[in-house]
């Protein structure tokens, strides 16, 4: 079989670190102004260092020059394609046929990716981007698999293909939205998405022999979600995308957590890996497992297996899992003890979950004693009250700077 890529998301180069240590083979990435997450924490010095630390591990970086641009953001574009093009970045990821001119004459030595955002559905206009000078494209999340697989039997062999696997997913076409900048001001289209689609609506219609006359359409006191998508999960079908030719498959979320990043990539790195050493034995629920841990809202395969699949949306509006959540980061070990940055509230008695980087079992444990980083005198409890708020506590393995934990709620 095919080696795959796994592709994580990186919203600063803390998070780079974390998906490249559980196992991401690339990350993508991009600054605020030009790659659709305008809340993006990565600047320029931030890309470089997540360039040349990357390229000193042998892992690549795919930066998002993904915005549908006016002309007046050419010259960003053309300053931002003359230093990735001297930082020697992997790829560029780009939605817009001028912007692709531009990477092409400023960022020659630079691999072209066709995002998402373009809407590619077939393999014609898989040919079209390979004439204009693509190496890879990343398909629209509306094909199902057959469709892929008819897209893979007639592209150009030398094209690759990237293909969403996990995160959320746009209640319009491909990401092509215009709800955030009607409502709320802010253009997904420019990265600056308000997710209106998730918000709770009160929604009437009008009697059919009463013109005029609106009656709501109930659901629960908070409204109804009617707009807002679940997860895409594509955990079971690692199998087929794999026995299928995919070259990548990625995972959305760069302004997620440090704690997100580590689980799904984790979930993924150890799926990919247990099916290319013994395929009969692949069993997706233990990955399925861990993945639950992280979700903030219901998972679906969307059209993947079935284009006329209807169980995509999540009308509960629900937000968080219940039972999980970020507890914390390993900043080292010291003799007995492991001081770590803590992300939530801990008191002894809490129990807690090492995510492993290549196990897919985390391991449990009992805070048992917590101390003071500053006086090393004996706390029940710890509040992060203040940026970067630091614990002693033991970790019954010897751990790494970077591993993260999860607690038990």
């Amino acid at each position: 079989m095919k080696k795959i890529e796994l592709l994580a998301p990186a919203g600063s180069f803390e998070k780079a670190k974390i998906a490249f240590m559980y196992g991401a083979d690339a990350i993508y990435c991009g600054t605020p102004k030009l790659s659709l997450r305008s809340r993006s924490e990565l600047e320029e010095d931030e890309l470089e260092k997540t360039i040349k630390y990357a390229h000193n591990i042998g892992k690549r970086v795919h930066v998002a020059i993904n915005i549908f641009a006016n002309d007046d953001t050419y010259e960003d574009i053309k300053r931002q394609a003359i230093e990735l093009n001297k930082l020697g970045v992997d790829a560029v990821i780009v939605a817009d046929g001028g912007v692709v001119d531009i990477i092409k004459e400023y960022a020659p030595n630079t691999e072209i990716h066709i995002s998402t955002q373009a809407n590619t559905v077939s393999y014609h206009t898989c040919n079209f981007w390979y004439k204009n000078g693509a190496k890879r494209i990343i398909l629209g999340r509306e094909l199902n698999k057959e469709q892929i697989k008819e897209i893979m039997k007639n592209k150009p062999k030398d094209l690759d293909i990237e293909i969403f696997a996990h995160g959320a997913i746009c209640f319009a076409y491909s990401g092509r939205c215009f709800l955030s900048e009607f409502l709320a001001g802010r253009n997904g289209n420019l990265g600056d998405c308000a997710q209106s689609c998730r918000w709770a609506y009160n929604v009437y219609v009008e009697e059919t022999n009463n013109p005029g006359n609106l009656m709501p359409v109930e659901t629960d006191e908070k409204g109804t979600y009617i707009f807002s998508s679940k997860d895409l999960c594509l955990i079971k079908e690692i199998p087929e995308i794999i026995d299928m030719g995919i070259n990548s498959i990625k995972i959305e979320g760069r302004l997620k957590t440090e704690y997100y990043v580590a689980t799904v990539v984790n979930a993924y790195r150890n799926a990919i890996d247990d099916y290319m050493k013994n395929p009969k034995e692949f069993n997706p629920e233990k990955y399925l497992i861990e993945l639950e841990k992280t979700k903030t809202r219901g998972l679906t395969t969307f059209y993947f297996n079935d284009r006329k699949n209807k169980d995509f949306q999540d009308y509960s509006g629900r937000q968080y899992n219940s039972k999980y959540e970020f507890g914390g980061k390993v900043l080292e070990q010291k003799e007995d003890k492991v001081l770590i940055e803590i992300r939530n509230k801990l008191t002894v008695g809490d129990f807690l979950e090492l995510i492993i980087p290549g196990q897919i079992e985390p391991l449990e444990f009992k805070i048992e004693n917590l101390w003071d980083q500053d006086t090393m005198e004996e706390i029940e409890t710890v509040n992060p009250g203040r940026a970067e708020q630091k614990v002693f506590l033991k970790i019954p393995i010897k751990v790494k700077k970077g591993w993260i934990i999860r607690r038990k709620k």
